[in-house]
């Protein structure tokens, strides 16, 4: 059998389809892997002899619009045609696959290349659906501009007459049926790959004094560590971190000027990941009057990555989701390292996978936000406390594994359709 695997972005920021692709090649099947130039792969995907990669170079005139929606919506079209183009040049060149997997968003060009490749090659279509790509436009052009309602006509007709459906949260899998017509939809959660596992004690501390020797990160006593997974992208919340950090600092000093000689520990927040709203964060973040956090932002590569998320004590998920039906990949990452998540709170859909009180907390504000950061860290590191009971639960959410849930929700409807 052969499969391609088409993403519409990042093939070295894309997890979820890179283990996909792995997961088919694992089950004996070629596979052609699609996407955009960028970061590096992860060796279980450049290791795998059945998995042959695409690199397609990324039309970017949008980002040249500046601040004028006109411009960026007009530039955004151009650059649709340029992927539409290139990846159905690419679809057509290949091998004739069994199978085309493709990921949305974004929609436009993905759902009508892969659909007319498809017909044209008489495969099977399977879309996977991890957002929706019209309500990610909103946060840019707003909900009535006519490309962004192209958009979620194109998203709804060229979804529909796509042969099989996965999504990643049974409240997408009930949209999809009631608002687009999709009959039946598996739900595949992200689950955490094997690579994430949670640490001894004795190997995170290790790793802890690499890490902040590495990061410049000053403080003699203990040092709380919160790890934010991010990909900088417009549905990412950063102005709440802002706030937060300005409310917790002043909560902390208020509590050490109550008793003589009581100190808080000190926090290092790591935002990993790379984009285009990094620098704005750091030169912002380097305005506040911060004593007690520190913040640290690095592009972790994908060996690193897992050991560093477990090492962390606390994770911090601040996505604020355009649709409210998709779940971050971050989080299955967390609780597959055995770190409990503070994630801002869209709805029912991340309360799938994050429960209050038991994995993670969910806040909405920043105010809240800094009130969990200093109720988590109050008694840190020498009482048992709230941290340790909801890291327990985050161990807990991590299986099944992303390997026994593909198997058991993705394999029969990719392998035997």
């Amino acid at each position: 059998m052969r499969a391609a695997v088409v993403v519409v972005g990042d093939l070295g920021r894309s997890p979820r389809m890179q283990y996909h692709a792995h997961a088919l090649a694992a089950n004996e099947t070629a596979v052609d892997f699609i996407g955009y130039e960028g970061a590096s792969l992860p060796r279980f995907v450049l290791d795998q002899s059945r998995i042959t990669v695409h690199r397609i170079p990324e039309p970017r005139l949008r980002r040249r619009a500046g601040p004028s929606i006109t411009l960026y919506a007009l530039f955004a079209i151009v650059d649709g045609l340029r992927s539409a183009f290139r990846f159905g040049r690419v679809l057509w060149k290949i091998p004739r696959p069994d199978l085309i997997l493709v990921q949305n968003p974004p929609s436009m060009p993905t759902l009508a290349v892969a659909w007319v490749m498809a017909r044209l090659r008489r495969t099977r279509l399977v879309v996977d659906w991890h957002n929706l790509g019209y309500t990610l436009l909103t946060l840019r052009l707003g909900r009535w501009h006519p490309v962004v309602r192209l958009a979620r006509a194109c998203e709804k007709i060229f979804g529909r007459f796509a042969d099989a459906h996965l999504c990643v949260s049974r409240g997408f899998a009930r949209f999809l049926h009631d608002k687009f017509g999709v009959e039946a939809a598996n739900v595949l959660y992200d689950r955490p790959a094997e690579v994430f596992v949670p640490l001894e004690r004795t190997d995170r501390e290790r790793l802890r004094q690499s890490l902040f020797a590495r990061l410049g990160v000053r403080g003699a006593g203990p040092v709380g560590f919160v790890v934010s997974p991010t990909s900088w992208t417009a549905d990412e919340d950063f102005d709440l971190v802002i706030d937060a950090v300005r409310y917790v600092e002043e909560r902390i000093r208020g509590w050490e000027a109550g008793e003589s000689g009581r100190r808080f520990a000190d926090l290092v927040m790591l935002v990993t990941g790379d984009g285009q709203r990094r620098a704005e964060f750091e030169r912002r973040f380097a305005g506040l009057p911060a004593r007690r956090v520190q913040l640290r932002t690095r592009w972790l590569e994908p060996e690193d990555y897992p050991r560093i998320v477990g090492a962390a004590d606390l994770g911090l998920c601040l996505h604020r989701s355009s649709s409210g039906l998709d779940i971050p990949m971050k989080v299955a990452d967390l609780f597959g390292a055995g770190v409990p998540v503070c994630a801002l709170d869209y709805g029912a859909s991340l309360a799938e996978r994050v429960r209050h009180g038991d994995n993670g907390l969910l806040f909405s504000t920043a105010r809240q936000l800094a009130d969990l950061l200093f109720d988590l860290f109050e008694s840190y590191p020498d009482e048992p406390s709230l941290l340790t009971r909801l890291r327990t639960g985050a161990r807990r959410s991590a299986r099944p594994t992303w390997e026994e849930g593909w198997t058991k929700e993705a394999r029969p409807l990719l392998l035997n359709g």
